[in-house]
């Protein structure tokens, strides 16, 4: 129980940069290891491998989205009851969010699964390496439960204020991810498919972990009660995680048709864009963990009845997404080259032009980031208040920026309108969201709950 952090007492800056700095070190960490698995493809096995690879991106990126919106919503009433003091009602929380993930994992797998190569094919995967997409997708899709798994021990623990114990468990993951990638890839030979499996292999390590910590806990002591269906419960928790899922159905469905125009230019500009698409990882696990941290804040300062705190959180919240925006993209703007060259083989014959076709997008990217870093300060606190459409609204926004780059600003500008179709999408998600968000906060009562005993 000592790392479960109440966030209704302190400094509204000093609770969010503490609790989310544990989570960036564990999402840095996280894309480290997805980094090396990166590495190991397009060093290992080449060029070929590495945009196999990336031809899945978005595929995947649609579980897997929908994988954390859900469990991040269905984190919010946790939160919110975990501020309220209510142990029976987060108990009834976590059980009811249990079933849920189980239900809707099975489904997802099947459907994926069966998919898969569907997908790959509409997308106009180039032939010469959809066999190798096809294999490296439906492996990770093979995944699903265990990811939902690791994803909703993770959103309950972060409920809860512990940051500790995610940042633990990916280390345990990424120790584990390196050492079977070079394992399946380089020693028995398993090509993509073997990368596909050590990823899923080091999420049920982090799973475990999370698992074990949470079976300690006294609030995660359920009994047979507590398993017991609850419609009101679940009406809440769909209502919350649904219309986040939507939202990033909508992004993933439109980062899919950037996929598309993307495989048009050839097998050279798409592992230009892989070897950034992994990068850009990096670029927004800071602007992630701090979301997450600004939503456990939000949401146990509303269940509290705190209001007054939940306006100084989002202030800080602003400032702090601000500057880290401005580290990171001074770090990947003067380290940026040297770390693409990580994951090109440098005895390919377009191993430059490939390089360079990753740097231009990863200059465009680090110079526009602080639109994306306040995003998640807006979109979180947002979540954090229980307010869900607005986000889903965002998605929408972000949806049609993508297709707009990838249909018709193509036909103008060519494969440079590509570069800027994901800076394009945080700034139309933005515009709703900072609107919605400052009204919603303002409209939130002038007296707090306890004020008024």
């Amino acid at each position: 129980m000592n790392r479960v952090k109440n966030m209704t007492m302190g400094s509204p800056a000093k609770l969010i940069i503490s609790f989310a700095v544990p989570l960036i070190i564990a999402n840095l960490g996280q894309q480290m290891y997805m980094i090396v698995d990166t590495m190991i493809v397009g060093r290992g096995i080449g060029v070929e491998a590495l945009a196999a690879v990336g031809a899945t991106d978005w595929s995947y990126w649609l579980a897997l989205w929908v994988i954390q919106a859900l469990t991040q919503g269905f984190a919010i009433s946790i939160s919110q009851s975990f501020g309220e003091g209510s142990q029976v009602r987060i108990k009834k929380t976590v059980a009811m969010s249990i079933w849920l993930c189980l239900g809707i994992g099975i489904v997802m797998t099947v459907i994926c699964l069966m998919a898969g190569r569907s997908l790959l094919l509409i997308l106009q995967t180039p032939e010469n390496i959809f066999e190798s997409a096809s294999a490296y997708l439906l492996t990770m899709y093979s995944g699903i439960l265990v990811v939902m798994a690791y994803n909703m021990a993770a959103a309950v623990l972060r409920s809860f204020g512990d940051g500790k114990t995610p940042l633990i468990a990916i280390v345990i993951a990424a120790a584990a991810n390196i050492v079977l990638d070079l394992l399946f890839v380089l020693v028995f030979r398993w090509g993509v498919t073997g990368a596909a499996v050590a990823t899923v292999l080091a999420q049920l390590f982090a799973f475990l972990y999370c698992l074990s910590v949470l079976r300690k806990m006294e609030l995660m002591k359920l009994v047979r009660e507590d398993w017991r269906a609850d419609r009101n419960i679940i009406n809440r928790q769909c209502s919350l995680g649904l219309p986040l899922a939507l939202q990033h159905i909508l992004i993933a469905v439109g980062g899919m048709i950037l996929q598309y125009a993307i495989n048009q230019q050839g097998v050279v500009f798409i592992a230009g864009f892989t070897a950034t698409n992994k990068i850009y990882g990096l670029l927004e696990s800071s602007a992630i963990s701090v979301g997450y941290a600004v939503t456990t804040y939000v949401a146990q300062n509303y269940g509290a009845g705190l209001y007054s705190r939940i306006r100084s959180g989002l202030k800080s919240s602003v400032l702090i997404t601000g500057g880290l925006s401005v580290l990171v993209s001074c770090i990947m703007i003067l380290g940026g080259r040297f770390v693409l060259k990580l994951f090109i083989d440098d005895a390919s014959s377009s191993a430059a032009e490939v390089l360079d076709i990753s740097y231009h997008y990863l200059f465009i990217m680090s110079c526009l980031l602080s639109t994306l870093y306040w995003l998640y300060a807006f979109r979180n606190t947002l979540q954090g208040l229980g307010k869900t459409f607005a986000p889903f609204v965002s998605g929408v926004m972000e949806f049609f920026a993508r297709v707009s780059a990838a249909v018709f600003f193509t036909r103008f500008f060519g494969e440079k309108a590509l570069f800027f179709a994901e800076p394009g999408a945080w700034m139309a998600a933005l515009l709703v969201l900072i609107v919605v968000c400052i009204k919603s906060v303002r409209e939130l009562p002038q007296t707090d709950r306890s004020d008024l005993r």
